[in-house]
């Protein structure tokens, strides 16, 4: 997308919502976290003309515990979106969804680590409050479209709204929304896709924003301070049961651990395992036995993966695919084999070795620019 001349402008505004009608006609919600990217996007909507209400889900306020900015949703960034919304002279509403979030994402996180896994909060959070309960929300609205500041495109092909990743790589966040259902899609606008960040903060100044120089979140917005193990032993105790480090080629046991959830698979910092003629890493971890197993980068390689809950974006394309299993790895070459969407389980087969690839994270499929969809990784086959 080329950014228009003067994107703060009715008629080059309007353009980035592809609207059904006239914008003087049209109504736009714009999901509003307090952060400079949907603050932006609020005030694109606001310059088509267009009615624009924000709308702020309240998630989790965990930056207030710990004193740090940053945290997607909490009580300063109400506040900042709230003042954003009245710069704009747009209406501003606030849904409390705390409950159904710690319900939905928190304790599902807490979960996943406990079993050994490698969760992905911020997917279940777009298929469940952000997306789910938005959209429903912008309906009751009546609303002719939903906005948000993801970094994605929205595309119309022949078979109708595709979802592409960013133009700037690296703020490309279409790994986080191949759970985006095709009804979602129809109704989804994602004004920023085709601009990079510069630009956006540049906008944000022009249109007076008081976030233009928010620092972006980097981390899990209810572990704003990075500490995912305190977050899971706060909810679930049991994650600190010590337990064994065991070299998983030998059976010999190396050390003690303070907890599993601690680990994930890959992981090479961490251990305190000294004294080993090569570096080791996290290759399994057994949650019944409290048990981490370690051994050499040769036993991280996968040479396939079986996906559950997997979801489809328009139909399946007559062109080579690709695949992410974490949100900043580079696509890789992969076979599909078995269908995909609907729930239904899959399997894909890596062209080459992947490293680092665990249960519990995604895996995103390409078709070049064009996301596919993906599922839940459940299982791993390694390398013959």
């Amino acid at each position: 997308m080329i950014l228009p001349a003067d994107p703060l402008s009715g008629t080059d505004a309007a353009r980035l919502f592809d609207l059904p009608r006239p914008a003087t006609q049209c109504r736009i919600v714009v999901a509003m976290s307090g952060g400079v990217d949907s603050s932006v996007v609020a005030a694109l909507a606001a310059a088509s003309g267009a009615e624009v209400i924000g709308v702020t889900l309240q998630l989790y306020d965990y930056g207030a515990a710990t004193g740090r900015k940053g945290a997607c949703c909490a009580g300063d960034d109400i506040a900042d979106a709230r003042a954003v919304a009245d710069r704009l002279g747009v209406a501003h509403y606030v849904f409390d969804h705390e409950s159904a979030f710690r319900e939905d994402v928190v304790e599902q996180f807490a979960d996943e680590y406990l079993a050994g896994r490698t969760p992905v909060p911020c997917i279940r959070c777009n298929m469940g409050p952000k997306f789910t309960d938005l959209f429903r929300m912008a309906r009751e609205l009546g609303a002719d479209c939903l906005a948000t500041g993801h970094y994605v495109r929205r595309t119309v092909g022949m078979a109708g709204p595709e979802l592409h990743r960013a133009l700037d790589p690296a703020r490309d966040q279409s790994y986080f929304l191949y759970g985006t259902t095709e009804a979602q899609l129809d109704y989804l606008r994602f004004p920023l896709g085709g601009l990079p960040k510069a630009d956006v903060r540049r906008l944000a100044e022009a249109a007076g924003l008081r976030n233009a120089a928010k620092p972006d979140s980097q981390d899990i917005c209810f572990v704003p301070d990075g500490d995912y193990a305190r977050i899971v032993k706060a909810l679930r105790p049991e994650g600190g049961r010590p337990g064994s480090i065991v070299h998983a080629e030998s059976g010999e046991r190396l050390g003690e651990h303070k907890g599993i959830v601690h680990f994930t698979v890959g992981q090479r910092k961490g251990l305190e395992i000294g004294g080993q003629p090569e570096p080791l890493y996290v290759v399994g971890i057994d949650s019944a036995r409290a048990e981490v197993r370690v051994g050499p980068k040769r036993m991280l390689a996968v040479g396939a993966a079986r996906l559950i809950e997997t979801n489809r974006i328009g139909p399946l394309p007559h062109a080579p695919l690709t695949a992410k299993v974490r949100s900043l790895a580079k696509p890789v070459p992969v076979m599909l084999d078995g269908p995909l969407g609907d729930g239904a389980s899959t399997r894909i087969a890596f062209a080459a070795p992947e490293y680092g690839v665990s249960p519990g994270q995604a895996a995103v499929l390409y078709a070049g620019e064009r996301v596919v969809g993906g599922g839940w990784i459940a299982a791993t086959e390694g390398v013959s």
